[in-house]
């Protein structure tokens, strides 16, 4: 069906989408702190009254963490069911002395929004609520059934969405769920996202003697934490990069050749890669390309780590404490919880006698891998390349959403659309994260494509 009339109120309407993104992104909901507790709530009431003001029925639900909001707009009982998926919390925007404008005082400039939540996840999540919104104008009324699900703690691991998805799985149900909380293939290239790595997260806690101890006094005899901890870290990866942990790869399911030769003909620019970065060389595990090893392959990597005196200046200490986190990417058919184990056993075999080593598991995802074949996976393609100009490409995608298997097991939907609008470079959890206006417009519009291409893909 042609869009022109939809397409065009897009048009006309953009400056005030982005006066209202704005809005949205100018509230520090940072789920990991405290003291933004409010803010988050503030954020999720936003959303709420967002939903309400197009046209859905919208609900705040309380949990024992931050709120989830449904909104539903449900008129055609024998069309199909969309569920959309977003999160409206963000990540933390330290080191905020790197930001080149405040993170929560949303800026415009060169073709770009930039703010804490730019990209991950609040301007892509807006992109549906504008596509429903102009759909609605249009129309009046929408061509399927469209359910929202919106929480406001992925960045922190969801901890309290599955059980929220288990009490309300039969008002749940639906054909397909749109998730776009992740990026394109490049600048120029689409992309549908069919594989995710998964994580286990883990933090190590070294505990030596019981204060910390004059380096001068007590050197030699005390041992030292950060000594302990720093050779534990060490052993965690053999010479050549692989990671030495014992059992670490048993389950790890082979790239397939017919695979490896679709990564091959995306068009990957290393290059490219290396001079964002700022890096001479890339480290890649041995037998496959940066690629591959970007996306496709388990990963070990320390995350953080403390320990001691680190402040202007001298201080001979012998620290009582120190600490890592570290975060591993699982691949196909590696579990979560047996990476943890095996880890934990790893680190406390080689924990010399002197020190107590603790383990502890934060929070871990399951890796995905899905059909790129099924019909609503195919009407996303066909809606992305009406709304971008240009047919998507299909990728793995290196990091974790770990709803993702939420959405799986608990709603049984294998129709999972991971649509990402973001770029690859537009800083998600980093300083001066951004989302370019172009990908937003064709982002509103790619939706507004899918709500028609999902009306004919899967009739009842």
């Amino acid at each position: 069906m042609p869009l022109t009339d939809v397409f065009q109120k897009i048009d006309t309407n953009l400056d005030r989408y982005v006066r209202e993104l704005k809005e949205l992104l100018a509230i520090p909901s940072v789920s990991t702190y405290s003291h933004h507790r409010g803010d988050v709530r503030r954020a999720g009431e936003w959303v709420l009254n967002h939903c309400k003001r197009i046209g859905l029925e919208a609900q705040l639900h309380d949990t024992a963490g931050h709120p989830v909001i449904t909104a539903f707009r449900c008129h055609h009982p024998s069309r199909p069911t969309l569920l959309i998926y977003g999160h409206y919390d963000v990540q933390p925007a330290e080191p905020e002395e790197d930001w080149n404008a405040l993170p929560f005082q949303p800026t415009v400039r060169d073709g770009f929004i930039y703010a804490r939540g730019a990209s991950d996840d609040k301007g892509q999540f807006f992109t549906y609520l504008k596509a429903l919104e102009v759909v609605l104008a249009a129309r009046g009324d929408l061509p399927i059934n469209v359910k929202l699900l919106v929480e406001g703690e992925e960045e922190i691991g969801s901890p309290h969405l599955g059980a929220f998805l288990n009490k309300h799985r039969e008002q749940l149900k639906a054909d397909a769920i749109a998730i776009s909380d992740g990026s394109q293939f490049s600048d120029t290239v689409p992309a549908i996202t069919y594989g995710l790595r998964g994580l286990a997260y883990l933090e190590l806690s070294v505990q030596g003697p019981r204060t910390d101890l004059h380096s001068g006094s007590f050197g030699g005899i005390a041992p030292n934490p950060i000594h302990a901890l720093v050779n534990l870290l060490d052993r965690l990866k053999n010479p050549d990069g692989t990671i030495a942990i014992p059992g670490f790869y048993d389950a790890v399911a082979p790239l397939e050749p017919w695979e490896r030769e679709a990564m091959k003909a995306l068009p990957f620019d290393e290059d490219k890669l290396k001079a964002y970065l700022g890096l001479p060389s890339l480290c890649v595990e041995p037998g496959y390309n940066a690629l591959e090893s970007k996306t496709a392959r388990p990963t070990l990597d320390v995350n953080g780590i403390w320990g001691g005196f680190s402040g202007e200046g001298a201080k001979t200490v012998i620290p009582a404490k120190a600490g890592a986190k570290v975060s591993m990417r699982l691949v196909p058919h590696q579990k979560p919880q047996e990476i943890a184990e095996v880890f934990t056993r790893y680190v406390k075999d080689l924990c010399p006698k002197e020190v107590r080593l603790e383990v502890k598991a934060l929070h871990g995802a399951e890796p995905v891998l899905m059909s790129r074949d099924l019909p609503q996976v195919q009407a996303a393609a066909r809606a992305i390349e009406t709304g971008f100009g240009v047919a998507p490409v299909f990728i793995r995608e290196g990091g974790s959403i770990p709803i993702v298997n939420l959405f799986k097991e608990l709603l049984g939907l294998e129709a999972i659309l991971l649509m990402g609008l973001g770029r690859p470079d537009d800083g998600a959890h980093a300083p001066n994260e951004r989302f370019a206006l172009r990908d937003f417009k064709n982002g509103i519009r790619s939706v507004a494509a899918l709500l028609f291409e999902m009306e004919t893909c899967c009739v009842r």
